[in-house]
């Protein structure tokens, strides 16, 4: 469903001296950024004295890029579930003993069953949160430009270059990861999301090639910044960010007037996982964590505060009526419907989709 920075001193420390760290003492952390409610890390350090180093990432790139060379030092990470299930076949977690979470009860069960595509019997995950892929939008922005008649939950709005066009003075910012857009795009012009064909990753190429010089930028994060402070009009992002630059922009009180809506063309459906690497120095403390996360009340405060949904349905009684009844974060089952999962893709396809969106990000 996210800036990657250089790791604590406290995690390289580990890493290069290779010292031993009392392993109920210490949780190193490897998660999205703006992924957590405030006070559930300190809370948590609190309730079992386990200290806890916790760095961010914004793509699933980054968070493969550390796993693949190894020795990360991080004990706990979050990785989508089509990144995640290459990396299961790779061999970069560990199994994740679920008779020792006497909170794992709370999991839905249906939602575990669609991760458990990517991951025979759950083996190696737990899932943290989900959601989908959607447009935020400046309202007043967009009408004034498109009129009051545009149907704003349609990907015309950033694929048909012809009304892209009408908002690029306005600015439209487009989510910075290839796999996840570009799935996207095949299902928008009717092809199979997951579809590995070259003709169809040309056409989809061609879609958005198309519609390339009206967009400002590609980013995965800072689209909820600029959306918020009116600085961009349209963006095609990850729904809990674009209802996070909603809530800002509410609070900010400056008149600017976000919405959110899921593409009535259908988009894709994603969920993070909590995982632990297979050379985690200190598993044991990534199960106390992890088991804590899936208590309703902290995993309540997480959907809460991150406007994403969590599959936890001791969580629900728990949550706020702006975000339980918010059909951007909890969708109706009409909408779940056209939701599609994203599955992992091949090596070879990915550096021929690597190619190509570099091409289309630099306009070539």
């Amino acid at each position: 469903m996210k800036i990657s920075h250089a790791c604590l001193s406290a995690v390289c420390a580990a890493v290069i001296s290779g010292s031993v760290v009392a392993e109920d003492k210490v949780l190193n952390i490897y998660n999205w950024s703006d992924y957590v409610s405030p006070d559930t890390v300190a809370n948590f350090e609190k309730e079992t004295g386990i200290k806890v180093n916790y760095d961010v990432y914004d793509s699933n790139e980054a968070l493969e890029a550390k796993l693949m060379a190894g020795s990360s030092g991080y004990d706990l990470v979050f990785p989508s579930n089509s990144f995640f299930e290459r990396q299961v076949k790779a061999g970069a977690y560990q199994a994740i003993d679920k008779s020792k979470l006497s909170n794992y009860k709370n999991i839905d069960q249906q939602l575990a069953g669609k991760v458990a595509r990517h991951d025979e019997g759950n083996k190696h995950n737990v899932p943290y949160a989900w959601g989908t892929v959607g447009i935020g939008y400046n309202v007043d922005m967009v009408k004034a430009r498109l009129g009051e008649d545009f149907q704003l939950d349609s990907l015309d709005m950033l694929l048909k270059p012809e009304v892209a066009a009408k908002l690029q003075d306005c600015g439209i910012a487009i989510l910075d990861s290839p796999a996840e857009v570009m799935s996207i795009v095949n299902n928008y012009i009717g092809e199979d999301p997951n579809s590995e064909s070259m003709s169809d990753l040309k056409a989809s190429d061609k879609v958005l090639a198309e519609a390339r010089p009206y967009y400002k930028y590609f980013h995965s994060s800072q689209y909820i910044s600029d959306l918020a402070n009116g600085d961009i009009c349209v963006a095609l992002g990850y729904n809990g960010d674009l209802l996070q630059a909603k809530d800002r922009a509410e609070e900010a009180g400056q008149g600017v007037n976000i919405s959110f809506s899921i593409p009535k063309e259908g988009t894709l459906l994603w969920f993070d996982l909590m995982a632990i690497p297979a050379d985690a120095p200190h598993p044991e403390a990534a199960m106390q964590y992890i088991n804590y996360i899936l208590r309703g009340d902290v995993a309540a405060s997480l959907s809460n505060y991150v406007f994403y949904a969590v599959p936890n349905t001791a969580a629900t009684p728990m949550l706020d009526a702006e975000i339980s009844e918010n059909k951007g974060i909890y969708p109706i089952q009409t909408v779940k419907d056209k939701l599609f999962i994203q599955v992992a893709h091949t090596p070879k396809f990915d550096r021929s989709l690597t190619r190509t969106w570099s091409n289309i990000k630099t306009g070539r």
